[in-house]
C-alpha cells in the first residue's frame, strides 16, 4: 500500500485518517456513517462503497443547512408567537447561528473526505 503525503486541509475531520494512511477509508467510513441517519449507514451499497455514503452525508448535512437557515431567519417572527420570551428567543437565535457555522464545517469536511475517496478510488 502506498502512503500518501497528502498536506491535509484545516477541514479534515479529526476523527478520520489521513489519506493513505492505513485503515483510512475504515475510519471515513465510521465517521460519515455517524453523518447519516442510522437506517442508511445500515445499506449494504454504502457499506461496499464509501464514496456512496459520502454523497449521501453530503445532501444530509446540505438539507441540514438549509433546515438551520430557514430557524434562524424566521425565529424573530416565530418564536414570539410561541409566547417564548425574549431571553429565549435571543438565546435560540445564537444557538441556530452557532450550529450553521458547525453545520458548513461539516459540509466542507464532508467534501475534503469525498474528493479523497474518489481520488484513493482511481
Amino acid at each position: 500500500m502506498t502512503v500518501t503525503s497528502t498536506r491535509l486541509s484545516p477541514d479534515w475531520p479529526c476523527q478520520v485518517k489521513a489519506p493513505g494512511s492505513y485503515d483510512w477509508e475504515r475510519s471515513a467510513a465510521k465517521w460519515l456513517r455517524e453523518l447519516v441517519p442510522a437506517r442508511y449507514a445500515s445499506y449494504p451499497a454504502f457499506i461496499r462503497h464509501p464514496v456512496l455514503l459520502a454523497r449521501h452525508a453530503q445532501i444530509q448535512v446540505e438539507h441540514e443547512i438549509r433546515v438551520a437557515r430557514t430557524a434562524l431567519q424566521t425565529a424573530r417572527a416565530d418564536l414570539p408567537r410561541l409566547g417564548l420570551h425574549e431571553g429565549v428567543i435571543e438565546h435560540t437565535i445564537k444557538l441556530y447561528a452557532a450550529e450553521l457555522m458547525q453545520l458548513q464545517h461539516i459540509a466542507r469536511s464532508v467534501r475534503a473526505v469525498t474528493r479523497a475517496l474518489v481520488e484513493s478510488g482511481r
